[in-house]
C-alpha cells in the first residue's frame, strides 16, 4: 500500500519566482475531481477558503473570486483564466492594484496516480518587487487556506456523489 500524500504547503523559490506549493492525495477519479473544482455555485458548500467564484471558465475571460484566508477579512480578485486543460488544471493570473505592483498566478493540476487515485496540486506563484511586504501572509493565513481547501476538496470528492470518470 502507498502511503497517502499531503504535503503542508511550502514557500520556495523558482525560476519564475516565489512559490506557494501544496499537494494532496485524493482517492477519485480525474473528473470528480475537475467537477467539484469547477462547478462554481458549489463553492460555498465546501471550500474553506476560495469561498465563492463567478464567471465562465473561457481563456482570456475575467472571473470575480472572492477568498478567505484563515484570520482574515478576506478580499475579492478579478483575474483572468490563462489556461484550461480539463480534466487536469486551471489557472488564473491576478495582480494587486497595477500589474507588476503584486502579481500571482494561481495553479489547480490533478495528477493521475494509479487507479481511483489523483495527486492535486494547488500553487501561486508570485512575482513583484512588494512580495516581502507579504510574506508573513503567504506563509501564514493563506497557506493555512491552501491546506483547508486542499483537505475539503478530498473529503468532496472521497465522499460525495456518483463518480464521474
Amino acid at each position: 500500500m502507498v502511503p497517502e500524500i499531503a504535503l503542508p504547503p511550502e514557500y520556495r523559490n523558482t525560476k519564475a519566482g516565489r512559490e506557494l506549493y501544496s499537494e494532496i492525495e485524493i482517492h477519485a477519479s480525474p473528473g470528480r475531481i475537475w467537477e467539484i473544482l469547477t462547478v462554481f455555485p458549489w463553492y460555498p458548500e465546501w471550500n474553506p477558503f476560495i469561498r465563492s467564484i463567478r464567471g465562465d471558465l473561457v481563456v482570456g475571460g475575467r472571473i470575480t473570486a472572492e477568498l478567505r484566508p484563515p484570520g482574515s477579512a478576506g478580499m475579492t480578485i478579478r483575474p483572468v483564466l490563462v489556461k484550461m486543460d480539463p480534466p487536469r488544471e486551471f489557472r488564473w493570473m491576478g495582480h494587486l492594484f497595477i500589474s507588476g505592483l503584486f502579481n500571482g498566478k494561481h495553479v489547480f493540476e490533478i495528477h493521475p496516480a494509479g487507479t481511483g487515485r489523483c495527486r492535486f496540486v494547488q500553487r501561486e506563484i508570485f512575482s513583484s518587487f512588494l512580495l516581502p511586504l507579504f510574506t508573513q501572509m503567504l506563509n501564514g493565513g493563506t497557506a493555512r487556506g491552501f491546506t483547508d481547501m486542499n483537505a475539503a476538496l478530498k473529503e468532496r470528492a472521497e465522499n460525495t456523489g456518483p463518480e464521474i470518470q
